[in-house]
């Protein structure tokens, strides 16, 4: 089956969460991803949302944090002051599965403001629970699309820390875990070098080179002594992404791929 980009990092990052854990998901590409996962690979995943829905089971994906099927096929819920407090601070988030606007080369996030602060070229949604989540959950992960406005040297605004200035940056602030474990791009996968915890190319996507990636990053990226080729998406990943598109556009009346 052919496919396209964006479906190649869906399934690439739905493949990153592991069957059993504990995941505390974004709307958005991470939604989308954690539930692909939760529908092939990883059967019993924990789906939390920031509103409160532990265990959730959405047939389509969700508008927004605040969308009914989130509760309604959930195994309980919990006040948000729960979520946060109890599972979140109290270590009990295995995976933070977060988006961005902008990300640096240490998996910082910005999702505040393009431009200055005061005078922004564009205002974003803001944070929500994402400095939260980027600050005390076991590990992260990060999907985006790539570009060199993406994936930029110095963020606007540093939204959500992840390794800080690098090195470590991050224990020094004394956050918890181990951070961003892995960015999930439409072009390739990339890992946090031992040590300085850089994000480096570890692995390209079917038909990417290396050029294509180095156009597509602000800063200049580095790869690994050892760079794989993402297995392509099956038949059956691919099967069931595209019927979860479908089944979200008839309920949202959107077009297939928007949600």
């Amino acid at each position: 089956m052919t496919y396209s980009t964006n479906e190649m990092m869906t399934v690439a990052a739905a493949r990153r969460l592991q069957n059993g854990s504990v995941c505390f998901v974004g709307i958005g590409l991470p939604s989308k991803a954690a539930n692909l996962a939760r529908l092939t690979s990883s059967p019993d995943v924990v789906l939390i949302y920031e509103s409160g829905p532990i265990g959730a089971k959405p047939s389509v994906l969700p508008l927004s944090i605040g969308d009914g099927e989130l509760a309604e096929t959930a195994d309980t819920v919990v006040p948000t002051g729960e979520i946060f407090r109890y599972w979140l601070q109290g270590g009990r988030i295995d995976v933070g599965f977060l988006g961005a606007a902008q990300v640096d080369r240490f998996g910082n996030i910005n999702t505040t403001v393009v431009g200055d602060y005061r005078q922004p070229k564009v205002r974003l949604p803001g944070a929500g629970g994402a400095p939260e989540i980027a600050g005390s959950a076991k590990s992260v992960l990060i999907i985006l699309k790539q570009s060199s406005r993406s994936f930029v040297d110095k963020l606007d605004f540093i939204t959500s820390v992840g390794h800080g200035e690098g090195g470590d940056s991050r224990k020094r602030l004394g956050l918890p875990g181990a951070g961003p474990v892995g960015i999930i791009t439409d072009l390739c996968i990339m890992e946090p070098e031992a040590g300085s915890h850089e994000f480096v190319v570890t692995s390209l996507h079917p038909g990417v080179t290396r050029e294509q990636v180095v156009a597509a990053t602000g800063w200049p990226i580095r790869f690994a002594e050892q760079v794989a080729e993402t297995a392509a998406p099956t038949e059956i990943e691919l099967t069931v992404l595209r019927d979860l598109e479908a089944r979200t556009a008839a309920a949202h009346g959107q077009t297939p791929g928007e949600a």
